[in-house]
């Protein structure tokens, strides 16, 4: 730590937890703090939590990082937050009723009436977002159905990202990428829909101001200050969201808008340079690259670039990693064995390309690109008696990574840059995975050092709002931190071509089945 040493502060409030980091001008995490909250379930199609959590958390985790920095070296703050959560407020700015997150299906039933009712093609156009049930407008739609005081009471309609800059700055506002996920932008005008708007019938009003990427959106407020640690003033910045940064009176701290992890974590390894291609191996495994014009496709979800120019194309798969931990969990008698992932990795590396002939469709919490199919179904095929848990192990890693790897191809056959792989998340720590995406990709594949590439982002967009530097390219070229580069084998090339044509067929192989009945 330098005498004279200046920081930014990524905020990342995300599914489970609030982290809190100083970033250096370098990139260097200097300290940190976190806090956890908890996701209620009452029902098994809903997932809520306690929005007042969100900030208890925040203030928690930001306490914790500055009892170990000086907080008047806080040049500014940027929040990162997860996507597709939303909370509804009363006059008072209370909660009307529990945040409703990203994993919450209870309009599963509403989607497609809605989107038939609207026009799909014309939602997917709008919002850039295939027809799913993870974004907040079909929420919305359900609120507007079957609680329709509910949403008619409610003042407010905000984000995590939102809601937190309230908290801080005593204003709301939010960022074009912590407003995009909720599937009512239009991702063009970089405005809210008034089209989808006045078709659910809720007023502009109720929504928060959207601001550019890296641009001051208020200043912490005295209370703000005693509850966090933060100095009275310092400025807080729009930034990306989660896969994307107001207050008056004396001594006010600027603020900035942020938004959520995949906005943020794309940005944390510089996403926003064409040809760079990210993949976050995770819970949930996401990926995509950046384009300068807008395109649509069923293989990924167009979304506002982080850096506010341009857009950013992400293949999702809400299983990922997730699906890798229940295998093991479920059949391998879990991890707590910390040998497990070591052992299993090298049964996996002793096999060829194919896995002996088993084959994984790793749809187990249903299918976002290219099919999205909620009711879609986990599957292993081509078993024998030879086959042991490492079979199962590498051919789970490979049907997660051949699902990006066509997502990419699509990508690249529509004209976009895509010429290196940044890996983060959890699954970046393997080897095999990462040589695994590079033969199947034909990439090369280069691991992130940060664990935070969230928290990372969003001091990105602080930085660029406090002057650090003058736009985003320079801040993700000088704060973002890469590792070892792993080079694709020419040779495999055509066995994964070939593996890639049988996995992709079993998701309609398994479908037939599904709609058989008998002779």
């Amino acid at each position: 730590m330098q005498p004279d040493e200046r920081y930014v502060i990524g905020l990342d409030s995300s599914t489970q937890s609030v982290k809190a980091v100083a970033w250096t001008a370098d990139g260097t995490p200097r300290a940190e703090g976190r806090a956890p909250h908890r996701i209620s379930t009452p029902h098994p199609l809903k997932a809520e939590q306690n929005a007042e959590d969100w900030w208890s958390a925040a203030c928690d985790a930001l306490s914790s990082l500055l009892r170990q920095i000086d907080s008047h070296r806080v040049d500014g703050v940027a929040i990162s937050n997860q996507r597709e959560t939303m909370v509804l407020l009363g006059v008072d700015r209370k909660p009307l009723s529990p945040a409703t997150l990203w994993l919450d299906r209870r309009a599963q039933d509403i989607v497609q009436p809605f989107a038939d009712e609207f026009g799909s093609e014309r939602l997917h156009a709008i919002s850039g977002k295939p027809i799913d049930v993870i974004p907040c407008v079909y929420r919305l739609r359900y609120y507007r159905q079957h609680e329709p005081e509910l949403l008619d009471r409610a003042a407010q309609i905000l984000s995590v990202h939102d809601f937190l800059t309230q908290k801080l700055t005593g204003e709301a506002a939010a960022s074009w990428t912590s407003a995009d996920p909720f599937g009512i932008l239009d991702i063009e005008a970089k405005q809210w829909s008034r089209e989808i708007l006045d078709h659910l019938d809720i007023p502009l009003s109720k929504l928060p101001p959207l601001h550019r990427p890296g641009t001051l959106i208020g200043r912490v407020t005295a209370d703000a200050a005693a509850a966090t640690g933060l100095a009275a003033g310092v400025p807080v910045y729009a930034g990306g969201g989660d896969g994307h940064c107001a207050g008056l009176g004396v001594n006010v701290m600027p603020v900035y808008a942020g938004g959520g992890d995949g906005h943020c974590a794309g940005l944390g390894v510089n996403v926003i340079e064409p040809g760079v291609v990210y993949l976050n191996l995770g819970t949930a495994v996401v990926g995509g690259c950046w384009t300068p014009t807008r395109k649509l496709s069923r293989y990924w979800r167009t979304l506002v670039s982080p850096s506010g120019e341009g857009y950013l194309l992400e293949s999702c798969q809400r299983g990922g990693a997730y699906f890798v931990n229940w295998l093991l969990d479920t059949f391998a008698g879990g991890r707590s064995d910390p040998a497990i992932f070591e052992r299993l990795e090298a049964e996996a590396a002793s096999l060829d390309v194919g896995s002996g002939g088993v084959t994984v469709c790793s749809y187990l919490m249903g299918c976002m690109d290219p099919h999205w199919d909620a009711d879609a179904r986990a599957t292993f095929s081509g078993m024998g008696p030879e086959t042991g848990m490492g079979h199962l192990y590498r051919a789970s890693m490979e049907a997660i990574t051949l699902e990006f790897v066509r997502s990419l191809s699509e990508m690249k056959s529509m004209g976009v840059a895509a010429d290196r792989i940044f890996v983060i998340g959890g699954g970046a720590g393997s080897a095999l995975w990462r040589q695994m995406i590079a033969d199947a990709s034909g990439l090369p594949v280069i691991r992130s050092l940060s664990n935070e590439a969230s928290a990372l982002g969003a001091g990105m967009s602080a930085a660029i709002g406090a002057g650090w530097y003058g736009h985003f390219g320079e801040a993700a070229g000088a704060m973002s931190r890469l590792a070892e580069q792993i080079d694709p084998r020419p040779a495999a090339a055509q066995a994964w071509a070939a593996l890639s044509r049988r996995q992709a067929n079993l998701y309609q192989a398994t479908r037939r089945l599904d709609a058989y009945d008998g002779p």
